[in-house]
């Protein structure tokens, strides 16, 4: 019983040391932790994110004259197919491909040998008939011949004369003339060749005036005025701007497309320009605007809206200036060539990220190399290398 008395306190402190033991691990743990997020925290702060390069560009306030941009195909202003209205053999072709023929020249002559042959038999018969009539008329005079008599051969005379107006007119279809002065296309028919009405015998164009035909979103029915003009560029002439006027409009909107066709009236004077050729075409409403211009490789088009990066002045962690990006929310407007207008968001004069957005973000530091920028021409053309 006293030995055991005597083995309590030991083990007591056994417990008791044991407990501290187990604290003090617990505590330490809990220290190295703490220490260990102190010291990552501390080592995250003291590290920068790297550097981007961009390009930049500073916005600037431009006159922009109003314009439409639409591509159109140019058309001869006049132009037709020469078919024969009858059928016939051809004796006399006086046209060869390429011809330039005037307004009312012969072009086709086809034999007509059977009809002027008729056309002199409707002659005599006409002549006969003017013969009796005279006579009739002197009889009647004398109260020989009844009036009926008369009033039928004045009849038969109209008739004789209706007829041989049409043996005429039928001559007259044996011979092909211009229509209008222009040119002649590649024609392949031949003397001695027999056709049909409506075959195709040549291709005649007037190339002086030519049309542009071009369709516009009915949201800019409005900017399309009568007399406007227009300006085209075409690639196969990429050295000259060529005007014109507009000159008519559908008076409604294709249903399936909800566009309105346009024409243009251009001219042609020295020839340089071919029906078939697109072009691309500028309607010039007269109207100018002064907008805040970028790049549109400056723009980033989401669907939340349109971003542009702007270069900011901040301190660094070593208490120097440096440049970094800001992230803006702009409202875009129409566009020119490269350029797009700014109609809010972005003021004049403020440095703009052009190129290298997509390694960019908030705050992201900015290295600017502008010794290469991108395109930014209110008229671009292509270059020939």
């Amino acid at each position: 019983m006293m030995d055991a008395i005597r083995k309590q306190p030991s083990f007591t402190k056994r417990l008791v040391i044991m407990l501290i033991l187990v604290g003090g691990l617990i505590g330490g743990l809990v220290w190295f932790n703490g220490f260990k997020t102190k010291m990552i925290k501390q080592f995250m702060a003291g590290m920068s994110e790297p550097p981007a390069t961009v390009s930049t560009i500073i916005a600037q306030s431009q006159d922009w004259t109003s314009s439409l941009s639409a591509i159109g195909t140019l058309r001869a202003h006049r132009a037709v197919d020469l078919s024969p209205e009858i059928s016939g053999s051809i004796r006399t072709l006086h046209i060869q491909s390429g011809d330039h023929v005037t307004a009312g020249q012969v072009l086709i002559e086809m034999n007509d040998d059977v009809e002027r042959a008729q056309l002199r038999t409707l002659t005599a018969a006409r002549d006969l008939a003017k013969v009796i009539l005279d006579r009739d008329r002197k009889q009647l005079a004398i109260q020989t011949v009844p009036v009926a008599q008369v009033d039928a051969d004045e009849a038969d005379l109209k008739s004789k004369e209706a007829q041989l107006e049409a043996q005429s007119a039928l001559i007259t279809k044996k011979r092909i003339l211009a229509p209008f002065t222009g040119d002649i296309g590649i024609t392949t028919v031949a003397p001695g060749q027999y056709v049909n009405p409506g075959d195709k015998l040549a291709n005649l164009q007037d190339l002086s005036n030519l049309v542009i035909d071009f369709s516009i979103p009915q949201g800019d029915f409005g900017k399309i005025n009568m007399g406007a003009k227009v300006e085209l560029n075409i690639d196969s002439v990429p050295d000259q701007i060529f005007h014109g006027v507009i000159s008519a409009r559908n008076p409604s909107v294709d249903a399936s497309t909800r566009n309105l066709q346009v024409e243009a009236m251009i001219k042609n004077k020295h020839r340089r320009l071919l029906p078939g050729m697109f072009a691309q075409v500028n309607v010039i409403s007269g109207e100018q605007h002064r907008y805040i211009t970028l790049p549109q490789t400056a723009v980033a088009y989401n669907p939340y809206g349109s971003l542009v990066f702007v270069v900011k002045e901040v301190q660094g962690p070593d208490g120097k200036p440096r440049k970094v990006a800001q992230q803006v929310v702009v409202k875009t407007g129409p566009t020119r060539g490269d350029q797009v207008a700014i109609l809010s968001g972005v003021s004049a004069d403020t440095e703009v990220v052009s190129s290298g957005q997509l390694k960019v973000k908030n705050g992201t530091p900015l290295i600017i190399n502008n010794l290469i920028n991108p395109a930014s021409d209110a008229d671009p053309h292509p270059l020939d290398h």
